[in-house]
């Protein structure tokens, strides 16, 4: 009796010890910021190409500072500029050099307007001098130095400026710029969210011209946010937003000549309607100004070269597809000014060399994979850098690769996702890798050969910690689906048994050239799905047709049937994956956020049969509340593909809803907008659906913000536990049992 109890002591010490020694982990391990992966912030390349700068904070002083490293020794060699030093400036948020590197402009108190944009009050350093002076005394946006370093651009309150920084005297370019009517040289909302840019203005290469793009947004319908604030009246936020198949802002495209200060409409040869300019790039000539024009249906682009003296123009490309074209910054002028240009007219994204006069010189890439970056091109050795999915689409590696196309390289080893920063002179790159099982680590390696040269940074530290808790492997595989092999991965609980049965939990994003399924180190929610995982749910992932990275006719398949094909494929893989014996195919559930939360609702509402229940986060629900140039690209307009935008919205299916669903919004997301939930909300309500919703005041489209993360994901958990995890508790329940009887 007395060895029986003894046993069983030494029994549980061993059993509770080697708990101990694997914590679970939890949403406070999660949202404290305890996985938080160090990085490289803000590198830049020196023009001596053998030094970069990196933006540095010193937490225990609270200062920041731009200091110099080597790239042979990786040592640091001088401390640029430190707030420390500076007693006009307590700290700095950003830096950004003039061509010539002696001036610094540094950038202090920035505030966030939309995803992209932000105002601050800018200071420019003289790194000879080491003088610092203040540009303005309002705050600004999109400082920009001249060519030559004597001069700065900006905008503020919709209009541009130019500061000489050697007479101190600022010059206003335009004066009809209005809140909500009209902008100059800074891009509207729809723009700044779709196009990737704010900075809508461009020096010429002698810095005495200033092209710039102006909008006109009066007749653009106005979008009214409530915020709520802590006052005892909620104010109102209205801005221009054009949803699909409103009016857009009239664009117009202008030089202003400093030199004789005057301001230049330009009209290219060709009579456009209702028309984007999404791009403006001067090139090598300090004449001639490269203009992109493109059609609403954003299937027609075309490249202008325009000759600032005398104002014509030469259309020296121009591209067609049948679904549309992406828009990118892949735009590079040569010496002679042949420029390289990226394109899917293969139908894989590759990369071209054409004359300056529009002539196509070689098609420099070619093959069944796409290029998904390119870093540059070297005068010297005639190379082009690139990264892109040669080894597998859920990879990435680094290349280079002659103009000609002609004898190419791999610069990275490791199986994972590659990025490079490159020297100035080509000479070097940092190398970003991270892995599923490697988290991200920074090296320096030859540009020539790849070599490695020297490790930077690593994430040991944040490896050791994963390490202590009880985590699964990322299983990558394919999943054939509706004839087409889908990339795929799947968590397992540590402690998985196939005899027994497991509820399964869905993640995915789903829009159009996304990739969720990818050979990287965790995102924050992978440490939420490894949390369920060890809970006692198989998390999984699926790449359906309309994402990324596998050739335009897989990407574009959904072409004005957004949520079709999609949530075919979500359904069947979950039909395919509940067949498994290890699935329990009754408690199948389903999360997205943006288009992931459109995908989710759809799923739920169209796979009745198949989930149980979904959670949608600030999910479009109707195509018709969102933007024009996003939701046109795909869907052409409402007028003329009704059925596209209906047939498919989940505001239209909630008569099918079967399981449980969980709805979020925040009342202040300026990008899908809480119109949404609510017109669903009200759908469900009339359709005498059950169903659970949370609102966040004033939170924008990532729901964030003091507690507010780990509430929502509190929330979430809970849900999925009380609608999916019913068996779960009760098998905890059973384990327990055994182990004290045994």
């Amino acid at each position: 009796m007395k060895y029986y109890k003894f046993s069983l002591y030494i029994s549980l010490f061993i059993a509770f010890s080697s708990v101990a020694q694997t914590k679970s982990i939890t949403l406070k391990d999660i949202w404290s910021g305890g996985f938080r992966t160090e990085r490289m912030d803000v590198l830049h390349s020196m023009k001596n190409g053998q030094q970069y700068s990196v933006f540095n904070y010193d937490a225990a002083t609270r200062t920041t500072s731009v200091d110099i490293y080597d790239y042979k020794t990786l040592k640091k060699v001088k401390t640029l500029v430190s707030s420390a030093d500076l007693s006009e400036l307590n700290y700095f948020t950003d830096y950004s050099f003039s061509d010539d590197e002696q001036k610094i402009l540094l950038a202090t108190e920035e505030v966030s307007i939309y995803r992209r944009s932000s105002l601050a009050y800018y200071y420019v350093y003289d790194v000879t001098t080491s003088t610092l002076a203040k540009v303005s005394e309002e705050k600004i946006q999109e400082l920009t130095f001249s060519p030559d370093g004597s001069k700065v651009a900006y905008g503020f309150d919709n209009n541009l400026y130019v500061k000489d920084l050697v007479s101190g005297e600022t010059k206003q370019l335009t004066f009809d710029g209005e809140k909500n009517k009209i902008i100059n040289g800074i891009a509207d909302w729809v723009y700044e969210e779709e196009f990737s840019i704010v900075r809508a203005f461009d020096w010429n290469t002698t810095g005495d011209k200033i092209a710039f793009i102006r909008f006109d947004e009066t007749e653009v319908p106005e979008f009214s946010m409530d915020v709520y604030g802590e006052a005892l009246y909620q104010t109102q936020q209205v801005f221009k937003y054009p949803k699909a198949g409103e009016k857009n802002s009239e664009v117009s495209l202008h030089i202003f000549d400093l030199s004789n200060e005057t301001l230049e409409t330009v009209n290219v040869g060709k009579a456009y309607t209702d028309f984007y300019i999404p791009r403006i790039k001067w090139t090598n000539e300090a004449d001639i100004l490269s203009a992109q024009f493109m059609n609403r249906s954003q299937n027609e682009l075309d490249l202008w070269f325009i000759n600032a003296e005398d104002n014509s123009s030469n259309l020296v490309l121009a591209e067609t597809d049948k679904a549309y074209i992406d828009i990118t910054d892949n735009l590079t002028f040569l010496k002679d000014n042949s420029f390289i240009w990226t394109s899917e007219k293969d139908g894989f994204n590759h990369i071209y060399h054409y004359t300056k006069t529009g002539e196509l010189k070689n098609q420099v890439t070619k093959g069944n994979w796409e290029v998904t970056d390119y870093y540059g091109y070297d005068e010297n050795t005639k190379r082009i850098f690139y990264q892109s999915v040669e080894n597998g689409s859920i990879n990435r590696d680094v290349y280079s690769i002659k103009l000609n196309g002609r004898d190419k390289k791999r610069l990275t080893k490791s199986e994972g996702t590659n990025s490079a920063d490159f020297s100035a002179d080509f000479s070097y790159f940092i190398n970003s890798f991270s892995s599923a099982t490697v988290p991200p680590e920074f090296s320096l390696n030859s540009a020539a050969s790849g070599n490695l040269i020297k490790s930077i940074k690593d994430n040991d530290k944040l490896a050791e910690k994963v390490s202590e808790f009880t985590t699964s492997k990322k299983e990558f595989s394919t999943i054939n689906v509706n004839g087409n092999d889908l990339n795929m991965w799947m968590l397992k609980p540590a402690n998985f048994d196939a005899s027994k049965e497991y509820p399964l939990f869905m993640t995915q994003y789903s829009g159009p050239g996304s990739q969720s399924v990818a050979n990287s180190w965790n995102g924050i929610n992978d440490y939420w799905f490894q949390m369920l995982a060890q809970e006692g749910y198989i998390v999984v992932c699926v790449d359906g047709r309309g994402t990324g990275l596998k050739g335009a006719e897989f990407k574009k398949i959904t072409q004005n049937d957004l949520g079709k094909y999609e949530v075919e494929d979500q359904i069947q893989a979950a039909k395919q994956l509940g067949e498994l014996p290890y699935i329990d195919a009754t408690r199948i559930g389903i999360w997205g956020w943006s288009y992931g939360g459109f995908m989710s609702s759809n799923c739920l509402f169209k796979g009745n049969d198949v989930f149980k229940m979904a959670i949608a986060v600030a999910p479009v629900t109707s195509w018709r509340f969102y933007d024009t140039i996003y939701t046109e690209r795909y869907l052409g307009t409402p007028q003329n593909n009704p059925d596209g935008y209906d047939e498919n919205s989940p505001i239209n299916h909630v008569e099918k809803l079967r399981g449980d669903f969980l709805l979020v919004h925040g009342t202040a997301d300026d990008n899908v907008h809480v119109q949404n939930t609510m017109r669903l909300v009200e759908a469900l309500v009339q359709a005498d659906k059950e169903f659970d919703w949370a609102v966040y005041p004033d939170k924008n489209h990532g729901i964030y913000g003091g507690n507010t993360r780990l509430h929502l994901y509190k929330k979430m958990t809970k849900f999925i536990n009380e609608t999916l995890g019913d068996k779960i508790q009760g098998n905890k329940e059973k384990v327990i049992s055994s182990k004290i009887k045994g």
